[in-house]
Order: C-alpha cells, then sequence, then structure tokens
C-alpha cells in the first residue's frame, strides 16, 4: 500500500554560514520586490548538509503578480549581489512562481508537490499549507519534467555559444544536476522513495537502470566542476538526455 510522504519541515536555525545567506537574501527580496508574496528553500540548505564552496542556494520566491520585465532585472541584480556577498554558496539556483501558478489546480502535482515536500517558507504565507501531502506516482514525476526537453535545448544553446570558462563550469553543472534529478523522477513512482539529495536520486535510479551507471558517473564530473570538453558534454546531452526524454514519452504511453 502507498503511503504518503512526510512534509518538509523547516529546521530550527540553518548552518551559521548558510542561514547569513538565507537572512541576506531574504531581507534584499523583501526591500526590492513590493509585490513577494513567500520565499522558500530547498536543497542541502535545508538538510543542514550544506558544504561552503559546493553548494547552491536553491530558492523559490511567489509574487501576488507575475514579475514585470522591471522585477527581472532587479532579481537578476539581487542573485549578482548573493553571489558576489557570499562565496561559500556556489550559486543562487532561483524558481519565479506568480501566486496564480502555485495554486492552478493543473500544475498542483508540480508545485503542490514542490512546496509540501521539497521546501520549507522561510518569509510570508506559506502556500504548502494549502495541500495535504502526496503519494509517490508518475503524475509527479511527469509534471516536474514536463519542460525536460525545452530545458535540454536550452543548455545545448548556451553551452554552444559561451565563451567564458565560469560560465561554461556553471552551465555543466546545472544540466547534470537536471538530468541526474530527470532520471530519478523517471523510478519516483516505482521506488516510492522521497530523494532530497541528489547522490541518493542517482542511487534509486540505477536500481532500475543499473546499464546507465557510466552515464551517471560522467554527470556527477560535472557536478564536481570538473571541465570536460564542450564537444563532450553537448554529446551527453544529445544522446543521454535524449534518452531521457524519450523513456518519460515510453512510460506515459505504457501508464498514460
Amino acid at each position: 500500500m502507498t503511503r504518503a510522504l512526510p512534509a518538509l519541515e523547516c529546521p530550527p536555525t540553518f548552518q551559521p554560514m548558510f542561514e547569513q545567506a538565507v537572512d541576506e537574501l531574504v531581507y534584499q527580496l523583501k526591500c526590492c520586490i513590493p509585490d513577494l508574496h513567500s520565499v522558500y528553500i530547498a536543497g542541502s540548505i535545508v538538510r543542514l548538509e550544506a558544504v561552503p564552496g559546493q553548494s547552491d542556494l536553491n530558492v523559490t520566491i511567489v509574487t501576488t503578480n507575475p514579475l514585470t520585465s522591471s522585477d527581472q532585472a532587479v532579481l537578476n541584480s539581487i542573485v549578482s549581489r548573493i553571489d558576489h556577498q557570499c562565496p561559500q554558496i556556489v550559486a543562487v539556483q532561483m524558481t519565479r512562481l506568480a501566486k496564480h501558478e502555485v495554486l492552478d489546480i493543473a500544475a498542483i502535482f508540480k508545485w503542490g508537490f514542490w512546496l509540501k515536500h521539497c521546501c520549507v517558507c522561510v518569509f510570508g504565507d506559506d502556500l504548502s499549507s494549502r495541500f495535504g501531502c502526496f503519494e509517490p506516482s508518475w503524475e509527479i514525476g511527469k509534471s516536474m519534467n514536463d519542460d525536460l526537453s525545452l530545458q535540454l535545448n536550452g543548455y545545448r544553446r548556451n553551452i554552444m555559444a559561451t565563451r567564458v570558462v565560469s560560465h561554461y563550469l556553471s552551465l555543466c553543472r546545472d544540466v547534470a544536476q537536471k538530468m541526474i534529478w530527470s532520471c530519478y523522477s523517471l523510478v519516483f513512482h516505482r521506488s516510492g522513495k522521497l530523494a532530497l539529495s541528489i547522490e541518493y536520486a542517482a542511487q534509486e535510479f540505477l536500481i532500475y537502470y543499473p546499464q546507465h551507471k557510466l552515464a551517471i558517473e560522467r554527470l556527477f564530473m560535472l557536478v564536481s566542476g570538473q571541465q570536460v570538453p564542450k564537444k563532450a558534454v553537448l554529446f551527453m546531452i544529445n544522446d543521454f538526455g535524449q534518452w531521457i526524454v524519450t523513456e518519460f514519452d515510453k512510460i506515459e504511453r505504457k501508464i498514460g
């Protein structure tokens, strides 16, 4: 019998070095984004497992109205300031949503699940309280990757265009993380286990697809920041990335 997953609870305090980064980010958002509704943190910082110089600050912000182009520019400036002021953070990964998007019934398996089981609210009205706990399902895995092909195409274009090594390494890291999480989404409904770390996500995937162990190892090379020739990275996106997309379609035809 499938059981509901536990909701993610906010720790009493974050690790001191990372609590400073979270506090500074929330302060700047409150000061600069008039329509700010709520702010959520996910990832290793929430699990109290963040490592200086290795961990992202994974943030989801919700606004009462859709962001204007001016708001977008302000948010980009905030991210740049946090990156500069907090060297313990590798990068700020920011998801931007309007309140109506979160509460749209059509997106419940994506944003409802995300806020309820993968994030904690650090400012504002916690929208995760609007949702009950979810059970592992194919609908969740599919919804979390509904734009996977577009995302991979975007990463491919940006990697081909970049000429700055630091930007290239950041893009490689981001696309590798996305691909590993997408692999986990392929098996989430079968494993019934909630992975909150990328390592555990890969472990669960390989239980069902052990033949792709080498591909996962190569993705973790990119996650670690190791510089790999651009041609090899583009091949990974075109080859293994396309396999992931095709496997989603295959499972959807079987289940849906």
